[in-house]
């Protein structure tokens, strides 16, 4: 099996200050759990602060983020996002819209509004792949989203200190 490339981030500075939403779809609960399990784990040994919403499904993900980021508290009050969900294939084409469209309004999020996201939402085809890949001791995709987020996070304040030339 071919094994993702995994570099060391180059700026391994103190996330000090940074404040992270996680929105969990409830939809699955014993997936949801292991996901904010491991997506916990990664933002507490960063020592980051971090606030978890929960939604009834994928597709309502996105919607809440928005809602958040344009909150009393504005998108200030967060340095990045995590999604964490997940969409078993089922016998209709529901599967695909909700798969497609839960990505894309993410990466239309991350883009337009310039804040990190990490994208958690597991798109299977059955429970026991759903199960690998959300147990923080197997696959830990909740950990991985959550380091994917702090990650963009070291970037955009690696980037912003730096001086014009």
């Amino acid at each position: 099996m071919v094994e993702p490339r995994r570099r060391k981030q180059a700026d391994d500075a103190p996330l000090t200050g940074v404040r992270i939403l996680i929105v969990e779809s409830g939809y699955y609960e014993d997936i949801a759990d292991m996901l904010l399990e491991g997506a916990r784990r990664a933002l507490d040994a960063e020592r980051v602060a971090y606030e978890v919403v929960t939604v009834p499904g994928a597709l309502e993900i996105p919607q809440a983020i928005v809602i958040a980021l344009d909150s009393a508290f504005g998108v200030e009050a967060y340095h990045g996002v995590v999604a964490l969900g997940c969409v078993i294939r089922g016998e209709t084409s529901h599967y695909d819209i909700v798969a497609g469209e839960s990505a894309r309004a993410l990466m239309e999020i991350g883009v337009g509004r310039g804040i990190a996201v990490g994208n958690g939402i597991l798109t299977v085809d059955s429970a026991a792949q759903a199960k690998a890949r959300a147990a923080p001791d197997k696959g830990d995709k909740g950990g991985t989203a959550a380091k994917a987020a702090l990650a963009l996070v070291r970037l955009k304040r690696a980037l912003n200190s730096r001086k014009p030339r």
